[in-house]
Parts: structure tokens; sequence; C-alpha cells
């Protein structure tokens, strides 16, 4: 088989192929004999109807194309193997000539028309330079830490005053559109200031005693009356505060594997520490990419756009407001974010020859699978069964590749200070990148 391509633009080849007869007669053959197992002729046993009689019934052009449809797939990838092409989309065939009953050995030709991933040009990425904010774990932190596991293990006890922020109040609810009810619920624990209710929520209760009550107007959040506006009641029927546990060692000892308040604080400082580390990297991770991203040119090919919105508005579960033209040029935004930096970062796991271990790959699936709550072993099966798993090893590939353009960039923070962050490009702190990309990922997504 020869094949030549054409480069009609960084994102599209044009791929003319000419097929001699002795290559595609095997799959000729192949196709007469299937269909011997298929056609019944009196006289002869199924699978042993000669080719004469089987061309009688069909016609050798329809053995032809149908051997043509077997054979080529193996033609395609011989040919995008042959010229290091990368296909993004479902290649279209036009063939312009093939064997006839006329000409029965006449080569096949065919041209190829096929959406590929662009050829980039990578600039040196070793030393890029980046600014982060400026953080320390102090005290203050610490203590913040103290008190949110202490928080944990805190109870509710009802007071006789106004509700203020932190205050945790139980409250009847009423929704009404026009006048009319539609929605209403009772007995409800929210925490003031917490802002997981309606909006308004906060506003309204802060200041309330219990058996007072205050309306507001709010954007239902859920029900078939999502997005509406409604005038809520809200009814507070009890106040509570949290009181917090002495923060001694019977604490520590109930709380953690520490027997002493000291050891527990110690414990709690080296937390705070390696949060600022992931919070530094994270901050450098997304500024480095950022940066890598504006010196390159990737052109996008509009397949991958059209994919991406398809997929996205047409899921059953979508809001009905949920597409408009703001959405709509949002997640085209984002599929052109996410194809530049594969395609980025791809060309530099090939210049760094990174691979994949069976580890990374384990830890990349218990990782992603707790942001889905789901089992690990339930989440890599469903992987494995649409067809997913070489998405998983790519994922994997590419975090490896972003960690090693950080490992090598220069990092300073906003008080001019060198930021070290050996520790978050090591296969735990890519693990903790990858967990907050995937949550950075859902919020945007949102």
């Amino acid at each position: 088989m020869q094949s030549t391509v054409e480069n009609v633009s960084p994102t599209q080849a044009k791929i003319d192929l000419e097929i001699p007869f002795e290559d595609l007669k095997p799959f000729v053959d192949q196709t007469f004999k299937s269909l011997a197992k298929q056609i019944q002729v009196p006289g002869f046993r199924a699978g042993k109807v000669p080719a004469k009689l089987i061309e009688q019934r069909v016609g050798y052009e329809f053995v032809v194309e149908n051997a043509l449809n077997e054979a080529m797939d193996t033609f395609f990838q011989q040919a995008i193997a042959e010229h290091e092409l990368t296909p993004i989309a479902q290649p279209q065939l036009e063939v312009a000539q093939q064997p006839t009953a006329e000409d029965r050995e006449a080569a096949t030709k065919a041209t190829i028309d096929v959406t590929v991933r662009p050829q980039i040009e990578l600039p040196d990425y070793k030393g890029l330079k980046v600014e982060i904010e400026a953080r320390t774990a102090g005290e203050e932190e610490e203590q913040k830490a103290l008190d949110e596991l202490r928080g944990r293990f805190g109870t509710l006890k009802t007071v006789d005053r106004p509700a203020a922020e932190g205050d945790f109040v139980s409250l009847d609810l009423q929704a009404l559109i026009d006048g009319e009810e539609v929605d209403a619920a009772n007995d409800l624990s929210y925490e003031v200031g917490s802002g997981t209710m309606l909006e308004g929520m906060d506003e309204a209760v802060t200041g309330l005693s219990a058996e007072e009550d205050a309306t507001f107007e709010t954007k239902l959040a859920g029900g078939e009356h999502s997005g509406e506006t409604a005038t809520v009641k809200v009814q507070v029927t009890a106040v509570k505060e949290r009181e917090l546990p002495e923060a001694d060692d019977d604490f520590a000892q109930m709380a953690s594997e520490f027997d002493t308040i000291e050891e527990l604080r110690a414990d709690l400082k080296k937390q705070a520490a390696d949060s600022v580390v992931v919070e530094q990297g994270v901050e450098a991770r997304d500024k480095v990419l950022e940066k890598l991203v504006g010196l390159v040119e990737v052109e996008v090919p509009e397949v991958v756009i059209k994919e991406q919105i398809d997929q996205h508005f047409n899921n059953p579960n979508a809001e009905a407001d949920h597409d408009t033209a703001e959405h709509r040029e949002e997640v085209e935004e984002n599929a052109k974010t996410a194809f530049r930096n594969e395609v980025i970062l791809d060309a530099v796991a090939d210049r760094e020859e990174l691979g994949v271990e069976q580890s990374e790959l384990i830890d990349y699936i218990v990782s992603t699978s707790q942001q889905y709550g789901m089992d690990p072993n339930q989440f890599a099966q469903m992987l494995e069964g649409s067809g997913q798993a070489g998405m998983m090893v790519g994922e994997v590939r590419r975090r490896k590749a972003l960690a090693k353009v950080l490992e090598h960039a220069e990092v300073v923070d906003s008080e001019g200070n060198e930021v070290d962050l050996t520790a978050f490009v090591t296969p735990a702190g890519a693990a903790e990148q990858g967990e907050d990309a995937e949550a950075s990922e859902e919020s945007e997504d949102k």
C-alpha cells in the first residue's frame, strides 16, 4: 500500500491511499467465506458455497465493498502510523476507484479526511518564573485547626438570645409564589452564616430569637420552581450555640491518636505547614501552566468544541435555563483551554520520556474515585467498561509532565522569597495536585 499525506491545516490532514489488489485480496477471500456461511444454495452445505455462486447471487461489487469495509481501518491505521498522525475524530472516507467485475484486480484508490492532533514546537519550559502569594502557617492557623477539630466534638445548647453568626437555629420555612405555597419544611437545622441554604437566609435569621419570624425575597434553588423568585417566610423555633470541649489531654486522647494536647498541637502545626505548601504549590502549578500555554500556539479543531458543547448541553439532567449564549461561550472557552493544556503537556511528557507505573494508576483511581464518592474497584471497572483506560493513563502522564515543569520553575512569593516546592512535586504532592484539579473542574462545571 502507498500513502501520501497533505496537511490541509494544523489540525486537518488528507490521506491519499493506493492499495494494490494483492493487499486487498485476503479481505476479499474472507468476505467470500463469510458470505458462504450466510447464503443457502441447494446442494451445498453451509460454508461450502463456491465463490462463483456467491458472486452470481450478490455481485462482485458487493463483495468488494464489504471487503473494503473490513479492510479500510487496517489500511488507515497503517497510514497514520507511517506518517505519525494522531486522529482525534472519526475520519471521512471517499473511495475513488475499486475493483469491479470488469477490472477484478484493479487497485483501490481512496482519500481519507481526518482531524488530527496538531504538532507543536515546545519552548524552553525550564526556568519559567512565577510569583505567588506569600503564605505562612503560624499560631493562628494552628489554633483554627484545633478549634475546627473541637467543633466536630462540640455539643449544641439552647440559648435565650437573638441568633448570631456561628449559631445553629431550628426553623420552619414556607415559600410562596404569587401568594400560593410552592414549598414548605419544618424543623430544619441551619448554621447562621454558612450560606448553605437560600440566598438571603443569613440576613433574615440573624438577630431573630425563638418564635420570631422574617420574610425575604429569593430565587428558589431546587424543585420544579427552581430559578423562580419566591417570597419566603422563615420562623425560628430555637437558637443554639455550640459548646466546644476543653482542649486538654482528655480531648487529645478522644479526638486523635495522641496522648497529650501538646502532641496534638504539634501535629496540627505540621498539618497547617503542609497545607501552606499545597496551597502555594497549587497556585504555582496553575500559574506555570498558564505561562507555558501562553508561549505556544495551539489550533483547536472545531470538532473538539462541538463535541464538548453537545456533551454538556445534551445532558437530560440539565436545568431548563442551562443553555444560554453566555454558558455556551463559557463551555467553549473551557473546551479550548483543556485541549491546549492536553496537547502541550503531552508534548512535555514525550520530551521528558515520562511513563506511568501501575502504582501511579492505582493512586489516581483511589484519589479520583473519592471525588465521586465511589468504591475504587467499581470506579476502575467503570472506566475499563467505558473504554476510558487510555484516558486514565494519559491524565496521570500529563500530571507528571506538569509536575516536571513546576520542578524546573523559579517560584517566588509576593515578598520576594524563593519558595521550595520540592514536597509538592513528589508523588505524594502530585496526588494532592490531582485532587485539587478534580475539585476545580467540578466547580467550573457547576
